[in-house]
């Protein structure tokens, strides 16, 4: 598999009207004919999510290519080569897993393009940017034949900016909806806004969120960097909105299949932490102190730990109750459950909760319970973010200080957790006949940090 991000616009266009001038140097035209089956569920769960699954013949890089939404204008496109079959090959259908859910993956459109294409280039020939003007045929079964022209601007941000103001002014309108199958289909993403009322603003939030959960899904299957914590993260944010705000959206059993699936990721996630957290640490060190094979003794105890736990963390996402889990969120977010909370004006009933969530930080932190007063401080932070579209600059200044708090309180965790696999590391370096000074030294350094911030750490 070939991966590669994307920026494009998308313009639609009258049959006859006239391309203008473009700025920078232009090169062109070619032609070329492209023909495109495209992919889905019988019930469109792919497009519904903003993906599209296609086998295209023809152009430059014909094959099999799934478009992964990034933000807008912005798509990730993973390319397979043409594998002579015309079924999905397995690699995407166990990509598409957490949109499928293990649902047959069927030809919903052919969508035919003749295209003409003009490069823009840049100094010493440099390719910035490609523009397409293409003539589309769309069929599906049952129902008519679409026909329709739309322009095409990819490559470079700034060139797409600069293009849009020239084409805006020839008349060109930027498309409505974000893909040709979207188009041929009558069918686009349901993004849902925060609305007014209490259950209107948490509601938009849980949405963003379960969408990101399987965003980041397809990234932890392609073993891409960081997209664990971010998975892990996003899990983090909606299990805090269910619990802060259970009586707005009530959902308490779906929390706790989150946690859950919080703490299957965790594993991967911390072994990635403290990888991170000892290697950078030695490499800090003044040569004279890194004594023995010591770079090479986290390797050989983190490598196996991390495969492993790479190796669990997909046997999650394969399961059947991360997908029955993937099942609920969606009819939470299509269907929620009614609450009398719910109908409230957001500004008056969400504070209600924050309070309530706020009043648990203080207590902990005087009980000496500094990673409890973080867990609640990191959950009260995503209840404020939940809030930011009704409260504003108060709620997202609030957020930023329990941010502060969390941070800190991450960082001594960091150190109360790497001085028992310091104190290991060296009596495993002991045992095979090497020195465990450099182990020993970074267990003092990790005692004495932990020691620090937990006489500074303050709330409120």
């Amino acid at each position: 598999m070939r991966t590669q991000r994307e920026v494009e616009r998308k313009y639609e266009a009258e049959p006859e009207a006239e391309l203008p001038e473009l700025p920078g140097v232009v090169s062109g035209p070619q032609h070329e004919t492209l023909d495109a089956v495209y992919y889905d569920t019988a019930d469109l769960r792919l497009i519904r999510g903003g993906l599209t699954l296609r086998r295209r013949e023809g152009g430059a890089d014909e094959g099999w290519h799934l478009k992964v939404p990034v933000g807008e204008d912005t798509r990730d496109e993973i390319h397979i080569p043409l594998n002579g079959k015309d079924t999905p090959p397995k690699q995407f259908s166990d990509l598409t897993l957490g949109y499928t859910r293990g649902a047959e993956l069927r030809p919903v459109a052919r969508i035919q393009t003749d295209r003409t294409r003009w490069e823009i280039v840049g100094g010493k020939g440099k390719l910035l940017a490609e523009l397409t003007d293409d003539r589309v045929t769309a069929s599906r079964p049952d129902a008519e034949t679409k026909t329709w022209r739309e322009i095409e601007v990819e490559g470079d941000p700034d060139v797409i900016e600069r293009t849009d103001e020239p084409l805006r002014s020839a008349g060109f309108q930027r498309s409505s909806l974000p893909s040709k199958l979207a188009r041929a289909l009558e069918t686009e993403r349901v993004v849902r806004e925060p609305g007014k009322t209490a259950g209107e603003v948490v509601l938009a939030y849980v949405a963003a969120q379960v969408e990101k959960i399987k965003y980041y899904d397809i990234l932890v299957r392609q073993d891409v960097d960081d997209s664990v914590h971010q998975m892990r993260v996003a899990t983090r944010r909606l299990r805090s909105a269910l619990r802060v705000y259970r009586k707005v959206l009530p959902s308490e059993d779906i929390a706790a299949e989150l946690q859950w699936l919080g703490r299957q990721l965790s594993a991967a996630r911390d072994l990635e932490v403290q990888a991170a957290r000892l290697t950078g640490a030695v490499s800090a060190l003044p040569p004279e102190l890194v004594v023995g094979p010591v770079q090479a003794r986290l390797t050989r105890h983190f490598a196996p730990e991390q495969e492993k736990a790479r190796k669990d963390v997909l046997r999650t996402l394969r399961g059947k109750r991360y997908l029955r889990l993937l099942d609920r969120l969606d009819a939470l977010v299509a269907d929620p459950p009614t609450s009398p909370k719910a109908g409230r004006k957001a500004r008056q009933e969400l504070p209600k909760h924050l309070d309530r969530a706020a009043g648990k930080i203080s207590p902990r932190l005087a009980a000496g319970e500094i990673h409890r007063a973080r867990k609640a401080a990191k959950r009260l932070r995503y209840a404020f973010e939940v809030a930011l579209p009704a409260l504003g600059e108060p709620a997202d200044k609030a957020r930023k200080r329990a941010k502060a708090f969390t941070k800190e309180g991450g960082e001594y965790q960091d150190s109360v957790v790497a001085q028992p696999l310091l104190r290991t590391l060296a009596m495993q370096a002991h045992a095979a006949g090497e020195n465990g000074f450099t182990f020993g030294l970074l267990y003092a350094r990790e005692e004495a940090n932990a020691e620090r911030l937990r006489g500074s750490l303050r709330w409120g």
